[in-house]
């Protein structure tokens, strides 16, 4: 079977005579050069992207290019809303967290409505930050202060971000990074390869291996730290089966005394169309949420929502301060956010046009059957493919010309999954119903 790939490796350039382009080239070395070799760029022939609207990119040629990948981008490239907020709050003020800020008050009560009931009788919590990242990082000293546990059970291709704990803690970025301490992983579904009865029976049995593993060596669950989308697992969106996809694996880890944290920063923001976040599909409430890149629009903003007993432990003894997270500007840009979703009725609109892309795809599966399975809700989809027609092989090499021939005809995606053999769709949120028909069109021509 096709080797593993990393997250960051998978359709990545590669310099190659063959395919030299002088305009593109010479800034490619002159990046290698100042950036150093830790770097990654997309696809055989790179994009050189100057400009953006909607769900269109423009390269410095002033060609077109549909994104289908981009969800930092939450409600569109260049949306006028959001950068008429942040202009007008630039030219204002901007500082941090530690003087009296309206603004920073009112979106803070304006994101948590948006949020289910809680047990907690003192409601949610949030804290703000700047990345992913960082927001995942806060999340898990916040679980272990609260459980006063030290282990974190995460999935085998997870990434949760790039701080020195959380690479930990990303599968992901592959052997060359470590599982950090009192981490441990348990596999993903995988549906071509392994189809369970009941994959989320199948999840809280690894679950409860890994727990009986963390208690033969004396370590104390702290948390589940999960992507309820599994995007970088190959994207595994359904509570399939007869118990739901990770209900089964929560109650595990809360009888062992750990939390869930539900990392959000991918399915959140009424990405999925039936929910406004991703633990919503599994009927779960999390006892911590983190948010990231789409909450601002591709301001720096993230944050860490949490039941206000299990942040109490943490924010009771350790003063919480980041100088640039919820700063006014990137809160101009998230309170835009909130209200173009709401008024532009974003989240309705994911379900529908990404119901019409999975029936364009799932029709196209039928004539073409590299196409292997095709997963998804809303505008995040997962496309499968295998090497040959009938085979469970993964189609690696196959993904990777499908991707850059994509390119080639000026539609943006990528991959994802252990092997890199998946099609990673996940565009802004005003994709349209054009843009569907388009990127399937184009999808069925390349293959």
């Amino acid at each position: 079977m096709t080797g593993r790939s990393t997250i960051l490796d998978a359709n990545a350039y590669t310099p190659d005579a063959d395919r030299s382009d002088r305009r593109v080239d010479g800034l490619v070395e002159r990046r290698r050069r100042v950036l150093g070799p830790a770097y990654r760029l997309f696809y055989d022939e790179p994009v050189r992207l100057v400009r953006g609207s909607g769900t269109t990119l423009y390269d410095a040629d002033g060609r077109a290019y549909l994104d289908a990948y981009n969800n930092v981008a939450c409600v569109g490239h260049a949306h006028p809303r959001v950068a008429a907020a942040v202009a007008a709050q630039a030219a204002t003020l901007t500082t941090h967290t530690r003087y009296l800020d309206e603004e920073l008050v009112g979106y803070a009560e304006e994101l948590l409505t948006t949020f289910p009931g809680t047990a907690d009788p003192d409601g949610w919590q949030v804290m703000f930050a700047c990345t992913g990242s960082e927001a995942n990082d806060l999340a898990v000293r916040v679980a272990r202060r609260a459980t006063g546990g030290t282990g974190v059970i995460v999935t085998a291709e997870a990434y949760h971000g790039n701080t020195d704990l959380v690479t930990g803690m990303s599968p992901a970025l592959g052997p060359g990074v470590g599982l950090g301490p009192d981490v441990w992983t348990v596999a993903a579904p995988d549906p071509l390869r392994r189809p369970d009865a009941d994959p989320g029976e199948t999840l809280a049995a690894g679950v409860r291996r890994v727990l009986a593993e963390m208690a033969a060596v004396g370590v104390r669950p702290a948390a589940l730290l999960v992507d309820t989308v599994l995007s970088s697992d190959g994207v595994h969106p359904s509570p399939a089966g007869p118990s739901g996809l990770l209900a089964p694996a929560v109650a595990e880890v809360r009888a062992a005394g750990g939390v869930l944290i539900a990392d959000e920063v991918q399915p959140g923001f009424a990405r999925t169309g039936s929910a406004f976040w991703g633990f919503e599909r599994h009927g779960l409430v999390p006892e911590l949420a983190t948010l990231g890149k789409p909450m601002g629009n591709g301001m720096p903003i993230a944050a860490v929502v949490g039941a206000a007993g299990v942040i109490g432990p943490f924010a009771g003894s350790v003063p919480y301060f980041n100088t640039f997270g919820g700063n006014q500007v990137s809160i101009a840009a998230a309170r835009a956010v909130l209200e173009v979703i709401a008024e532009e009725g974003l989240q309705r609109h994911a379900a529908e046009v990404g119901a019409r892309l999975r029936s364009h795809v799932r029709e196209l599966a039928t004539e073409r059957p590299e196409i292997a399975d095709v997963r998804g809700d809303g505008l995040y989809l997962g496309i499968e493919l295998v090497a040959e027609a009938g085979s469970t092989e993964p189609g690696t090499a196959l993904a990777r010309d499908v991707v850059n021939a994509l390119r080639r005809e000026g539609v943006l995606c990528s991959v994802c999954g252990p092997f890199g053999s998946t099609l990673k769709v996940r565009p802004p949120l005003v994709f349209s119903h054009a843009d569907a028909d388009r990127f399937a069109e184009t999808l069925a021509r390349v293959l």
